[in-house]
């Protein structure tokens, strides 16, 4: 099932696309988009023995838009794809959701934000999973099998759903001010306590935490204010575009930048000046026979004639090893008869 995992995360992107324009965290309107794209025909045209394995591959594929690092809302999105699919799939008993417990804690955090925001369908359809126990608890997110690729192609995630980074807002929370005014006032009275001197009290900035507070405030209206105009010079870009010449300009840089590239040979150093490259002119006329020249592979020849040529072994000499040597004819005559063999009679019964 693996020819068809680009297809099914094609798929599964398009339909959080189309939840991530309208701005809402509302299951209504997931179910409306899943509804128009008619989504849960993605399990149609299986076979039998096919059903649980692609409901395996689309559910390991919708749970990575339910776990960091996506914005809240494609996590949302995530959740509700996982809820659909589950309640969508052929596979009897359903193939349950793959969770590793190194994510349990994350997900948990999201239960949190989302009860504190008082998104309630959110809270509803996970509580409703985790009592329908959709979710097995898992060392990994995929199953260790035996004699797998060792490198593995890790998926690109898309950048349009991943969460701004925003560390500042993070840090600085009502309860981090709170506290943080509390022990600034603190200060100020153990100052006044142990001086009486003015100047040496002044040292403290009275201001702290509401410009503190500001300065993060500012930061965000900025990165928002970036957000949108970048925004609109890609639209402007996509509608306009000088593609013609630019794509021309860009082609003759290339050219230019490979015909120096290999028309130049390379200075070789101090302590390899002895072997140094010389340009070859005459490699470009002298057409495809150089290259058939170069391109022949040496053939390594085979023991047996190895052999033959090393030792000059003809064809007489090895027909003169097979014949035997018979101890009798070592100090016979050159010239006497050779015997020959006696018959041996075989018994008959």
């Amino acid at each position: 099932m693996d020819f068809c995992r680009k297809q099914v995360k094609a798929d599964c992107e398009e339909l959080l696309g189309r939840f991530q324009k309208t701005d809402s965290v509302r299951l209504q309107i997931f179910t409306d988009i899943w509804k128009e794209m008619n989504f849960s025909q993605i399990f149609y045209g299986t076979t039998r023995f096919e059903q649980r394995s692609f409901s395996r591959l689309i559910l390991d594929q919708a749970c990575v838009f339910f776990l960091p690092p996506f914005s809240f809302q494609i996590r949302v999105g995530g959740l509700y794809l996982l809820h659909s699919l589950i309640h969508s799939q052929l596979a009897e008993p359903p193939e349950p959701i793959r969770i590793p417990l190194k994510d349990w804690s994350d997900v948990q955090k999201f239960e949190k934000d989302a009860m504190d925001a008082q998104h309630l369908d959110v809270i509803y359809v996970f509580r409703k999973m985790m009592s329908d126990k959709a979710f097995h608890f898992t060392a990994m997110q995929k199953q260790l099998m035996f004699q797998k690729k060792r490198k593995v192609e890790r998926s690109v995630l898309c950048e349009d759903f991943m969460e701004r980074a925003s560390r500042p807002q993070e840090l600085i929370n009502i309860e981090l001010l709170e506290e943080l005014s509390n022990i600034h006032e603190l200060y100020d009275k153990l100052k006044t306590c142990v001086s009486t001197d003015p100047s040496f009290v002044a040292l403290t900035r009275k201001d702290l935490v509401p410009e503190l507070r500001e300065t993060v405030v500012s930061f965000y209206q900025w990165q928002q204010n970036k957000d949108g105009v970048e925004g609109k010079e890609q639209k402007d870009d996509s509608g306009e575009g000088t593609s013609q010449e630019e794509s021309s300009q860009r082609a003759d840089r290339l050219a230019s930048i490979k015909s120096r590239a290999y028309g130049e040979a390379t200075e070789a150093s101090k302590s390899r000046r002895h072997r140094q490259v010389e340009l070859d002119l005459t490699s470009s006329e002298s057409g495809p026979s150089n290259a058939s020249r170069y391109s022949t592979r040496y053939t390594k020849s085979s023991l047996k004639a190895r052999t033959v040529g090393r030792f000059n072994i003809t064809v007489d000499a090895r027909k003169a090893e097979r014949e035997v040597t018979k101890i009798h004819q070592l100090s016979a005559v050159d010239f006497a008869p050779e015997l020959k063999p006696k018959k041996s009679t075989k018994f008959k019964w």
